[in-house]
């Protein structure tokens, strides 16, 4: 039987790539989305194409009732095959310290910590041995398998802190502390991971121009591959030993510190 990972934000950038890296991998894929439903069943038929099956299941990650939904119309159909939830949905709005919005930093911490955390949760339910014997009984064997996982999508941003997207930074900085924390509170049902990639694609109001220059502020001096990302994710649900543990998938841009979000330095020294 073939296992399932479900991605939130499945159907377009990053979650497209996701997608397409575990069919490639021979794994079904759950595209999750909230209004891109033409490109998640687009993207359902081109990974049906490659041979696996694909659902695509709408939600609104800052309800806890429609992700309570989506979560249980996949496992109605996956069950326990469901191996791999991959939290890549993030609201990202620009704001500061000084014009911080109660309402708009809740939203984006609904969406970017909370809906993750529910969906880890859940997950540990689903997969929680059925008795305390069973538990036992497993004790100290290594099935051959992985253990189910859920992985988080973070920011290189919050290794290299700017006051630049405030509400934004907080919530994913929170959701980084959440790698170690879930990691240790679902053990042993689930393992807990994350990848923390840099600038990948156009963002916010930025233009082509802005992002070419961009894209190579990092150690290596190029753009950084969403497809390297997948590759990443996909290992992190494959690899059986790992748990705990962030990827930074960013060609050493953690390691690169700004006084500002990258795309507002390279346009003032652009304009300078």
């Amino acid at each position: 039987m073939r296992s399932w990972a479900l991605i939130t934000g499945g159907s377009v950038r990053l979650g497209r790539e996701i997608g397409l890296a575990f069919a490639r991998a021979g794994w079904n894929v759950a595209c999750h989305y909230n209004r891109s439903e033409t490109q998640a069943h687009a993207l359902c038929a081109e990974l049906r194409g490659l041979g696996v099956d694909a659902l695509a299941v709408q939600g609104d990650l800052e309800d806890a009732a429609s992700c309570q939904s989506l979560f249980d119309t996949t496992v109605a159909i996956t069950g326990t095959a469901l191996q791999c939830v991959v939290n890549n949905a993030s609201l990202f709005v620009p704001d500061a310290g000084i014009d911080f919005d109660d309402a708009q930093a809740l939203a984006q911490i609904k969406v970017n910590l909370m809906a993750p955390m529910r969906f880890g949760k859940w997950m540990a339910a689903l997969h929680a041995p059925a008795t305390a014997q069973e538990a036992s009984a497993n004790e100290g064997t290594f099935s051959g398998h992985p253990k189910p996982s859920v992985i988080h999508v973070l920011d290189q941003k919050v290794f290299n802190l700017n006051p630049d997207y405030f509400s934004y930074t907080l919530s994913k900085l929170a959701l980084e502390r959440a790698v170690s924390l879930q990691a240790q509170s679902l053990a042993p049902a689930l393992r807990v991971n994350a990848v923390a990639p840099g600038l990948m694609y156009l963002s916010g109001p930025q233009t082509q121009g802005n992002f070419s220059r961009a894209a190579s502020a990092n150690l290596l001096r190029q753009p950084i591959h969403p497809a390297d990302v997948a590759s990443s994710v996909v290992f992190l649900a494959g690899n059986a030993s790992i748990t705990g543990t962030t990827v930074r998938v960013d060609n050493g841009q953690h390691l690169v510190p700004l006084a500002r979000d990258v795309m507002f330095v390279v346009e003032e020294l652009f304009k300078s």
